[in-house]
């Protein structure tokens, strides 16, 4: 096996992803898969399964980081752990079967919508309308409480668990079958819709993802290792620069998670959404 400089460049470009992946709760192979497809002209399979390498060493990084600030909710994290392996696995298994072509259009969509919904609830006008509500209601009547490492605590109720249970298992099947689409699901849910804090929201959602992750790119692994020759060559002259570079990404990101203004934080994020929604549809119909 021939290791090659030729990838070099993925280092910083894996460190930035992985640090706005881990300061946002945004799945990095969001950003992964259209660079290793359009970028680097890579067949699917490998540009698929290398995101999602990425994605769990950068957000096992990152999940390290939140676990020492004491900001995941592990009780919340079960419940939607519950849905989203099984439908990972299932997922994976049957990632052949479907048109990549039509899970990439659904999921363009999706992230055009979500991303809608997250700006439109936190608008200026409608966080001023209802602040001063929210927090009365969060003080005298909540179901969850975290104190994170620094002494802060937050109050909060996660809402409508059935949708939850739902998108853990939809985003679950999509990460298994083109490897994204469970951390985004649950960012329009416990942010845009059940208003968890953000630090708790993005830390419980990255633990989620890295344990479904986990189970999601066994087979990709297993392929890799099975095929050998130029695919897994290739796989690991990606790896050897990239990985470092999400690993770095894990750690800057949720610290810079604490220091980044909220309602700006989630702003951004409405916005990133709906650019990588227009851009996947684009690169889709350009085809």
């Amino acid at each position: 096996m021939e290791i090659t400089f030729e990838y070099w460049y993925l280092f910083p470009v894996s460190a930035l992803i992985a640090t706005i992946a881990m300061s946002s709760g945004i799945g990095g192979a969001v950003f992964f898969s259209p660079l290793f497809m359009l970028a680097l002209q890579l067949d699917a399979k490998i540009a698929i399964g290398t995101a999602l390498i990425n994605e769990l060493f950068g957000f096992t990084s990152g999940v390290i980081a939140y676990l020492k600030a004491r900001l995941v909710d592990f009780t919340l994290a079960k419940n939607l752990l519950l849905f989203s392996v099984p439908a990972a696995i299932l997922g994976s298994y049957y990632a052949d079967l479907v048109p990549e072509i039509i899970l990439k259009s659904i999921f363009a969509t999706g992230l055009l919508f979500i991303g809608y919904q997250i700006y439109t609830s936190w608008r200026k006008e409608i966080k001023e309308k209802l602040e001063a509500e929210h927090q009365k209601e969060f003080e005298e009547d909540f179901e969850s409480k975290l104190t994170d490492s620094s002494g802060k605590t937050y109050k909060y109720t996660v809402c409508n668990k059935g949708m939850g249970r739902t998108f853990a298992a939809v985003g679950g099947a999509f990460l298994g079958m083109i490897s994204v689409g469970l951390a985004e699901l649950q960012e329009y849910h416990l942010v845009a819709k059940c208003k968890v804090p953000t630090p708790v929201a993005v830390g419980t959602s990255i633990f989620v993802v890295v344990i479904t992750v986990l189970v999601a790119s066994v087979g990709h692994f297993y392929e890799f290792a099975t095929e050998g020759g130029a695919v897994l060559e290739k796989v690991v002259n990606l790896v050897i620069f990239s990985v470092p570079g999400v690993i770095l990404g894990g750690q800057i990101g949720p610290k810079l998670q604490k220091i980044l203004p909220e309602d700006k934080l989630k702003i951004s994020i409405a916005f990133l959404f709906m650019a990588i929604g227009v851009f996947m549809l684009y690169t889709l119909i350009s085809q």
